[in-house]
């Protein structure tokens, strides 16, 4: 039996070792077989970053995790008993305890009906993928010794994704398997074997049966892979996409004028994705530049002239956005986000002419608030020519909206952006109560800032309120 316990020794797998030493020492005293299994066995064989612990006891996984938890210097466990697992707080590193276990489940129910308590082969017949279904002995007596019962290190050197079972019984038991196989392609870049495809194309519908919650989370974790597009396009072969996100499966093999972007819709929405990837780690740009298009199909028309238009994209992409949302069950703060950028994602390129006035920079800065950065990171993604002149050339005007925005007013103050002088002053000055005329006269005094009337300071709004008051005071008859 194969012992990899030296690949612990990096400096960087310090802390993680010493809590396995602790968690054997204690399934000793305990007379368990104890082991770590899965995610964390496949990372350390690929010299990865480890951020969890997954340990599995054959026994009671729970009372073991009470126990250790002690050792650890924590007071408290999380448990879930259906399950027979329990996570312990820690602050540098998920742990987490499951005893070894099978389950059963309906066919219309990702949910397990059963849950079997088993030995260490039939605990690892039940996970996902070969390269997931190896155990490492953490017992004092044989630390390090490697259970690979379905050749995982093998597929891990071969970069092939496969299950340990047949794929139609694996996927039977946990749909969303489905799409954790596109998560680790895209995530390891790791082929998917055929066979694991084949499946994935004949139930693909029984994703359905998962929860909103789960399937979010999954595409999300796709999202923040390198390469977000490895993932995605499985999703779209395999027919997953239809059921995940059918606005953009939807854009597959539909033209469109490639003056500026790639023919094919889909094919330049992943591009654009794949370089928000490489510009920013923030997975929220990413899920902007895969939604920012998102209106194409349904405005798109033919012009004998100009060939495909999409008119009005940008507002009909923000609107479907809401439907999105409820779908995707998506956090109220993302959906305003991705609402917001997908509205404004045109508009820092029509900046570029020389005529365009301070005031429609203005305008669109106080619009983009505190997002304008991620506004222009999208903007240069949004870039997918492989005209090298093109590239150049669109780079450079992005350049001169930024130095426009520059020269108009420093980014800070107009992300604050609101009338200098706010609602008790105006009722001071105007000797009025509260109502809909303070609006309308903090309206006023902003839109005299941004046209450039006058300054964005304290001074100048009160001189300009004292010119205007007498507007908006109602008249003696």
């Amino acid at each position: 039996m194969e012992n990899i316990k030296y690949l612990l020794d990096l400096d960087k797998y310090k802390s993680v070792k010493s809590i396995l030493f602790i968690a054997g020492e204690l399934g000793k005293k305990e007379n368990i077989d104890i082991y770590v299994v899965g995610g964390f066995v496949r990372d350390l064989l690929m010299d990865n970053n480890i951020n969890d612990i997954d340990i599995m006891v054959v026994g009671d996984g729970i009372g073991f995790a009470k126990k250790l938890a002690l050792k650890l210097g924590q007071k408290k466990i999380v448990p879930f008993p259906k399950f027979g697992t329990a996570i312990i707080p820690n602050k540098n590193i998920n742990v987490e305890i499951a005893s070894a276990r099978t389950e059963s489940y309906l066919n219309d129910s990702r949910k397990p009906t059963k849950v079997v308590y088993t030995d260490l082969k039939g605990d690892l017949c039940r996970r996902d993928f070969t390269i997931n279904a190896m155990a490492m002995d953490i017992h004092p007596t044989y630390f390090g010794n490697l259970t690979d019962l379905f050749n995982g290190k093998i597929d891990i050197n071969k970069k092939i994704i496969k299950t340990p079972l047949d794929p139609d019984e694996t996927f039977s038991e946990d749909p969303l398997r489905m799409m954790r196989a596109a998560y680790f392609s895209s995530k390891l870049d790791f082929k998917i074997e055929q066979s694991l495809l084949d499946s994935i194309k004949r139930t693909s519908h029984r994703i359905e049966i998962v929860s909103s919650e789960r399937i979010r989370d999954e595409f999300i974790k796709i999202l923040k892979t390198n390469k977000p597009s490895i993932g995605i396009i499985i999703l779209q072969k395999s027919g997953l996409l239809k059921y995940i996100f059918p606005e953009i499966d939807i854009m597959y093999g539909m033209d469109q004028t490639s003056e500026w972007h790639h023919k094919d819709i889909f094919t330049h929405t992943l591009q654009v994705v794949d370089n928000a990837a490489r510009l920013t780690k923030k997975m929220e740009i990413r899920f902007a530049a895969l939604v920012h298009d998102i209106a194409k199909p349904q405005t798109r028309r033919i012009d004998k002239n100009k060939g495909y238009t999409f008119h009005g994209h940008d507002a009909v992409g923000e609107k479907m956005i809401d439907k999105i949302a409820v779908r995707m069950k998506l956090p109220n703060a993302l959906k305003f986000y991705l609402k917001k950028l997908t509205l404004l994602h045109l508009r820092p390129i029509a900046l570029v002419k020389d005529i365009v006035t301070d005031s429609a920079v203005r305008r669109l800065m106080v619009a983009a608030g505190e997002d304008l950065d991620d506004l222009m990171i999208l903007c240069r993604a949004d870039i997918t020519t492989k005209n090298s002149k093109r590239v150049k050339k669109y780079l450079k005007n992005f350049e001169n909206v930024e130095q426009k925005m520059n020269s108009v007013l420093e980014k800070d103050s107009m992300k604050a952006f609101q009338s200098p002088v706010r609602g008790n002053k105006i009722m001071e000055i105007c000797g009025i109560g509260e109502g809909p005329s303070i609006g309308q006269i903090k309206k006023n005094i902003e839109e005299a800032i941004l046209n450039g009337d006058i300054q964005n300071n304290y001074e100048d709004a009160l001189e300009y309120l004292n010119k205007i008051k007498e507007n908006f005071l109602e008249k003696p008859n």
